[in-house]
Protein backbone atom coordinates (compact mmCIF):
# COMPACT_ATOMS: atom_id res chain seq x y z
CA UNK A 1 0.00 0.00 0.00
CA UNK A 2 1.39 3.38 -1.02
CA UNK A 3 0.56 6.64 0.73
CA UNK A 4 1.19 10.13 -0.62
CA UNK A 5 1.62 13.17 1.59
CA UNK A 6 -0.50 15.89 0.01
CA UNK A 7 -0.09 18.74 2.49
CA UNK A 8 1.85 19.68 5.56
CA UNK A 9 0.95 22.68 7.68
CA UNK A 10 3.62 23.50 10.25
CA UNK A 11 1.47 26.21 11.79
CA UNK A 12 -1.57 24.01 12.38
CA UNK A 13 0.48 20.93 13.25
CA UNK A 14 -1.62 18.82 10.87
CA UNK A 15 -0.19 16.45 8.28
CA UNK A 16 -2.52 15.35 5.49
CA UNK A 17 -1.92 12.34 3.30
CA UNK A 18 -3.79 10.17 0.82
CA UNK A 19 -3.92 6.40 0.47
CA UNK A 20 -4.12 4.43 -2.76
CA UNK A 21 -7.89 4.95 -2.85
CA UNK A 22 -9.92 8.09 -2.31
CA UNK A 23 -9.35 8.26 1.44
CA UNK A 24 -7.62 11.33 2.83
CA UNK A 25 -6.34 11.29 6.39
CA UNK A 26 -4.85 13.82 8.75
CA UNK A 27 -2.42 13.31 11.58
CA UNK A 28 -3.18 15.42 14.62
CA UNK A 29 -0.35 17.39 16.18
CA UNK A 30 0.23 14.88 18.98
CA UNK A 31 0.47 11.97 16.49
CA UNK A 32 2.96 13.83 14.31
CA UNK A 33 4.95 14.74 17.43
CA UNK A 34 5.11 11.08 18.49
CA UNK A 35 6.53 10.10 15.11
CA UNK A 36 9.09 12.90 15.17
CA UNK A 37 10.16 11.92 18.69
CA UNK A 38 10.42 8.24 17.75
CA UNK A 39 12.61 8.96 14.72
CA UNK A 40 14.85 11.35 16.66
CA UNK A 41 15.33 8.93 19.56
CA UNK A 42 17.41 6.35 17.71
CA UNK A 43 15.51 3.61 19.59
CA UNK A 44 13.44 0.80 18.16
CA UNK A 45 9.83 2.01 18.01
CA UNK A 46 6.97 0.02 19.49
CA UNK A 47 3.64 0.83 17.85
CA UNK A 48 0.70 0.18 20.20
CA UNK A 49 -2.63 -0.34 18.40
CA UNK A 50 -5.82 -0.05 20.43
CA UNK A 51 -9.03 -1.94 19.81
CA UNK A 52 -12.73 -1.16 19.87
CA UNK A 53 -14.14 0.86 22.76
CA UNK A 54 -10.71 2.18 23.81
CA UNK A 55 -8.36 5.03 22.82
CA UNK A 56 -4.55 5.28 22.44
CA UNK A 57 -4.39 6.63 26.00
CA UNK A 58 -5.19 3.11 27.21
CA UNK A 59 -1.54 2.22 26.50
CA UNK A 60 -0.05 4.77 28.90
CA UNK A 61 1.49 2.32 31.36
CA UNK A 62 2.78 0.11 28.56
CA UNK A 63 4.59 2.99 26.87
CA UNK A 64 6.31 3.88 30.13
CA UNK A 65 7.40 0.28 30.73
CA UNK A 66 8.78 -0.22 27.22
CA UNK A 67 10.56 3.15 27.20
CA UNK A 68 12.18 2.34 30.54
CA UNK A 69 13.48 -0.80 28.77
CA UNK A 70 15.03 1.32 26.00
CA UNK A 71 12.35 1.30 23.30
CA UNK A 72 10.30 4.29 22.16
CA UNK A 73 6.52 4.13 22.18
CA UNK A 74 4.18 5.28 19.41
CA UNK A 75 0.42 5.24 20.07
CA UNK A 76 -1.46 6.06 16.87
CA UNK A 77 -5.21 6.34 16.93
CA UNK A 78 -7.66 5.11 14.36
CA UNK A 79 -8.74 7.69 11.78
CA UNK A 80 -10.38 10.71 13.48
CA UNK A 81 -9.86 9.39 17.02
CA UNK A 82 -10.46 12.09 19.65
CA UNK A 83 -7.55 12.69 21.98
CA UNK A 84 -9.50 12.20 25.24
CA UNK A 85 -12.24 9.99 26.62
CA UNK A 86 -14.33 13.06 27.40
CA UNK A 87 -14.11 14.29 23.80
CA UNK A 88 -14.94 10.81 22.50
CA UNK A 89 -18.09 10.63 24.58
CA UNK A 90 -19.11 14.12 23.55
CA UNK A 91 -18.67 13.38 19.83
CA UNK A 92 -19.32 9.64 19.30
CA UNK A 93 -20.18 10.21 15.65
CA UNK A 94 -16.48 10.48 14.74
CA UNK A 95 -16.07 6.72 15.23
CA UNK A 96 -18.80 5.78 12.75
CA UNK A 97 -18.07 4.38 9.31
CA UNK A 98 -14.54 3.09 10.01
CA UNK A 99 -13.84 -0.36 8.57
CA UNK A 100 -10.97 -2.77 9.15
CA UNK A 101 -9.31 -2.10 5.79
CA UNK A 102 -9.30 1.68 6.20
CA UNK A 103 -7.97 1.44 9.75
CA UNK A 104 -5.22 -1.00 8.74
CA UNK A 105 -4.16 1.26 5.87
CA UNK A 106 -4.10 4.25 8.22
CA UNK A 107 -1.85 2.39 10.66
CA UNK A 108 0.40 1.32 7.78
CA UNK A 109 0.69 4.93 6.65
CA UNK A 110 1.84 5.94 10.13
CA UNK A 111 4.33 3.08 10.28
CA UNK A 112 5.60 4.19 6.89
CA UNK A 113 6.74 7.46 8.48
CA UNK A 114 9.00 5.68 10.95
CA UNK A 115 12.70 5.41 10.11
CA UNK A 116 12.97 1.97 11.72
CA UNK A 117 10.94 -1.17 11.38
CA UNK A 118 8.82 -1.27 14.55
CA UNK A 119 7.54 -3.81 16.97
CA UNK A 120 3.73 -3.83 16.78
CA UNK A 121 1.53 -4.64 19.76
CA UNK A 122 -2.27 -4.61 19.66
CA UNK A 123 -5.27 -5.58 21.75
CA UNK A 124 -8.65 -6.95 20.62
CA UNK A 125 -9.37 -5.48 17.16
CA UNK A 126 -5.95 -3.87 17.60
CA UNK A 127 -4.64 -7.44 17.86
CA UNK A 128 -6.27 -8.29 14.55
CA UNK A 129 -4.79 -5.12 13.04
CA UNK A 130 -1.40 -6.18 14.42
CA UNK A 131 -1.73 -9.49 12.57
CA UNK A 132 -2.76 -7.72 9.36
CA UNK A 133 0.18 -5.31 9.56
CA UNK A 134 2.65 -8.09 10.43
CA UNK A 135 1.25 -10.05 7.49
CA UNK A 136 2.19 -7.10 5.28
CA UNK A 137 5.79 -7.46 6.46
CA UNK A 138 5.77 -4.28 8.55
CA UNK A 139 6.78 -5.66 11.96
CA UNK A 140 10.16 -6.56 13.39
CA UNK A 141 8.15 -8.57 15.93
CA UNK A 142 4.53 -8.48 17.01
CA UNK A 143 2.30 -9.26 19.98
CA UNK A 144 -1.43 -9.79 19.41
CA UNK A 145 -3.37 -9.69 22.68
CA UNK A 146 -6.86 -11.24 22.67
CA UNK A 147 -7.00 -10.67 18.90
CA UNK A 148 -10.35 -10.41 17.12
CA UNK A 149 -10.92 -13.27 14.65
CA UNK A 150 -10.00 -13.16 10.97
CA UNK A 151 -11.17 -15.11 7.94
CA UNK A 152 -10.39 -18.80 8.52
CA UNK A 153 -10.82 -18.65 12.30
CA UNK A 154 -13.96 -20.71 12.80
CA UNK A 155 -14.92 -20.92 16.51
CA UNK A 156 -17.80 -18.66 17.58
CA UNK A 157 -18.19 -19.15 21.35
CA UNK A 158 -21.44 -17.89 22.87
CA UNK A 159 -19.73 -15.27 25.10
CA UNK A 160 -18.09 -13.70 22.03
CA UNK A 161 -21.42 -13.62 20.19
CA UNK A 162 -23.05 -11.98 23.20
CA UNK A 163 -20.39 -9.26 23.20
CA UNK A 164 -20.66 -8.65 19.45
CA UNK A 165 -24.46 -8.59 19.62
CA UNK A 166 -24.19 -5.09 21.06
CA UNK A 167 -23.78 -4.02 17.43
CA UNK A 168 -24.93 -7.03 15.40
CA UNK A 169 -28.51 -7.05 16.70
CA UNK A 170 -29.28 -3.98 14.58
CA UNK A 171 -28.02 -3.89 10.96
CA UNK A 172 -28.14 -0.09 11.06
CA UNK A 173 -25.23 -0.20 13.50
CA UNK A 174 -22.89 -0.95 10.57
CA UNK A 175 -22.61 2.79 9.97
CA UNK A 176 -22.94 3.89 13.58
CA UNK A 177 -20.77 4.34 16.63
CA UNK A 178 -21.89 1.87 19.29
CA UNK A 179 -21.23 2.58 22.97
CA UNK A 180 -21.14 0.02 25.76
CA UNK A 181 -23.34 0.43 28.80
CA UNK A 182 -21.66 -0.25 32.12
CA UNK A 183 -23.35 -3.66 32.30
CA UNK A 184 -22.12 -4.53 28.81
CA UNK A 185 -18.59 -3.36 29.66
CA UNK A 186 -18.70 -5.40 32.87
CA UNK A 187 -19.50 -8.54 30.88
CA UNK A 188 -17.29 -7.93 27.85
CA UNK A 189 -14.19 -6.44 29.49
CA UNK A 190 -14.28 -6.39 33.27
CA UNK A 191 -15.69 -9.78 34.26
CA UNK A 192 -12.52 -10.76 36.19
CA UNK A 193 -12.10 -7.62 38.30
CA UNK A 194 -14.00 -6.31 41.30
CA UNK A 195 -16.98 -3.96 41.04
CA UNK A 196 -15.05 -0.86 42.13
CA UNK A 197 -12.27 -1.46 39.61
CA UNK A 198 -14.78 -2.25 36.87
CA UNK A 199 -16.50 1.10 37.41
CA UNK A 200 -13.15 2.90 37.43
CA UNK A 201 -12.12 1.24 34.15
CA UNK A 202 -15.45 2.06 32.53
CA UNK A 203 -15.31 5.72 33.48
CA UNK A 204 -11.62 6.05 32.65
CA UNK A 205 -11.36 4.17 29.37
CA UNK A 206 -14.61 3.12 27.67
CA UNK A 207 -15.63 5.09 24.56
CA UNK A 208 -18.03 4.36 21.67
CA UNK A 209 -16.71 2.03 18.99
CA UNK A 210 -17.28 1.68 15.25
CA UNK A 211 -19.93 -0.92 14.46
CA UNK A 212 -18.52 -1.85 11.05
CA UNK A 213 -15.53 -3.96 12.21
CA UNK A 214 -17.84 -6.17 14.29
CA UNK A 215 -19.98 -6.92 11.23
CA UNK A 216 -16.86 -7.51 9.11
CA UNK A 217 -15.38 -9.99 11.59
CA UNK A 218 -18.70 -11.78 12.06
CA UNK A 219 -19.16 -12.31 8.31
CA UNK A 220 -15.49 -12.95 7.44
CA UNK A 221 -15.92 -16.66 6.74
CA UNK A 222 -18.91 -15.98 4.50
CA UNK A 223 -17.30 -13.19 2.47
CA UNK A 224 -14.36 -14.08 0.19
CA UNK A 225 -13.55 -10.34 -0.10
CA UNK A 226 -13.64 -9.70 3.64
CA UNK A 227 -11.34 -7.01 5.00
CA UNK A 228 -10.91 -9.18 8.11
CA UNK A 229 -8.23 -11.26 6.43
CA UNK A 230 -4.62 -11.91 7.37
CA UNK A 231 -1.64 -13.10 5.32
CA UNK A 232 -0.44 -15.56 7.93
CA UNK A 233 2.15 -17.26 5.69
CA UNK A 234 4.18 -14.22 4.59
CA UNK A 235 7.83 -15.15 5.32
CA UNK A 236 8.47 -11.50 6.25
CA UNK A 237 5.84 -11.57 8.99
CA UNK A 238 8.40 -11.73 11.79
CA UNK A 239 8.14 -13.40 15.23
CA UNK A 240 4.65 -13.27 16.75
CA UNK A 241 3.29 -13.84 20.24
CA UNK A 242 -0.44 -14.31 20.81
CA UNK A 243 -1.66 -13.59 24.34
CA UNK A 244 -4.99 -14.98 25.51
CA UNK A 245 -6.92 -14.33 28.73
CA UNK A 246 -8.42 -17.55 30.01
CA UNK A 247 -11.68 -15.89 31.14
CA UNK A 248 -12.06 -13.51 28.20
CA UNK A 249 -15.69 -13.18 27.10
CA UNK A 250 -14.90 -11.03 24.05
CA UNK A 251 -12.10 -13.19 22.59
CA UNK A 252 -12.27 -16.57 24.35
CA UNK A 253 -9.39 -19.04 24.25
CA UNK A 254 -11.03 -20.97 21.39
CA UNK A 255 -10.69 -17.95 19.10
CA UNK A 256 -7.15 -17.06 20.18
CA UNK A 257 -5.99 -20.65 19.83
CA UNK A 258 -7.56 -21.00 16.39
CA UNK A 259 -5.72 -17.83 15.35
CA UNK A 260 -2.50 -19.34 16.69
CA UNK A 261 -3.03 -22.53 14.68
CA UNK A 262 -3.35 -20.44 11.52
CA UNK A 263 -0.31 -18.30 12.35
CA UNK A 264 1.98 -21.18 13.35
CA UNK A 265 2.13 -22.29 9.71
CA UNK A 266 4.46 -19.33 9.23
CA UNK A 267 8.19 -20.09 9.11
CA UNK A 268 8.83 -17.38 11.71
CA UNK A 269 8.53 -18.02 15.44
CA UNK A 270 4.92 -18.15 16.59
CA UNK A 271 4.00 -18.61 20.24
CA UNK A 272 0.88 -18.41 22.39
CA UNK A 273 0.46 -17.86 26.10
CA UNK A 274 -2.68 -18.04 28.26
CA UNK A 275 -2.96 -15.60 31.17
CA UNK A 276 -4.87 -17.24 34.06
CA UNK A 277 -7.66 -15.44 35.84
CA UNK A 278 -7.82 -12.60 33.31
CA UNK A 279 -10.57 -11.04 31.22
CA UNK A 280 -10.58 -8.77 28.18
CA UNK A 281 -9.45 -5.81 30.32
CA UNK A 282 -6.04 -7.44 30.80
CA UNK A 283 -4.19 -4.53 29.13
CA UNK A 284 -5.76 -1.81 31.30
CA UNK A 285 -6.73 -3.35 34.64
CA UNK A 286 -4.59 -3.62 37.76
CA UNK A 287 -2.77 -6.66 36.36
CA UNK A 288 -1.67 -4.97 33.11
CA UNK A 289 2.02 -5.01 34.07
CA UNK A 290 2.17 -8.81 34.16
CA UNK A 291 0.87 -8.92 30.58
CA UNK A 292 3.15 -6.10 29.45
CA UNK A 293 6.21 -7.78 30.95
CA UNK A 294 5.32 -11.01 29.15
CA UNK A 295 5.14 -9.07 25.89
CA UNK A 296 8.39 -7.21 26.63
CA UNK A 297 10.19 -10.46 27.38
CA UNK A 298 9.15 -11.83 23.99
CA UNK A 299 10.04 -8.66 22.11
CA UNK A 300 13.51 -8.45 23.66
CA UNK A 301 14.30 -11.95 22.39
CA UNK A 302 14.04 -10.78 18.80
CA UNK A 303 14.82 -7.05 18.73
CA UNK A 304 17.35 -4.63 20.14
CA UNK A 305 16.33 -1.40 21.83
CA UNK A 306 18.60 0.82 19.74
CA UNK A 307 19.81 0.94 16.16
CA UNK A 308 16.59 -0.78 15.16
CA UNK A 309 16.12 -2.23 11.70
CA UNK A 310 15.96 0.69 9.27
CA UNK A 311 13.63 0.54 6.29
CA UNK A 312 16.57 0.36 3.88
CA UNK A 313 18.25 -2.44 5.83
CA UNK A 314 14.98 -4.34 6.00
CA UNK A 315 14.49 -4.09 2.24
CA UNK A 316 18.00 -5.40 1.66
CA UNK A 317 17.61 -8.41 3.96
Amino acid sequence: MKHEAIATSPNSGINTFRGEGAEVWTLAEHEAAHLEHANASGATPVVFVHGLWLLPSSWGGWVTLFEEAGFVGVTPGWPDDPETVAAAREHPEVFAGKGIGEIADYEEAIIGRLDRKPVIIGHSFGGLLTMILAGRGLAAASVAISPAPFRGVLPLPIPALRTASVALRNPANWNRAVPLSYEQFRYSFANEVGEDEAKELYLGYSVPGAGEPLFQAASANLNPWSEAKVNSTNPDRGPMLIVSADSDHTVPWAIANASYKKQKRNKCVTEIVKMPGRGHSLTIDAGWREVAEKALEFVKRFTSTSRGITKSNSAAS
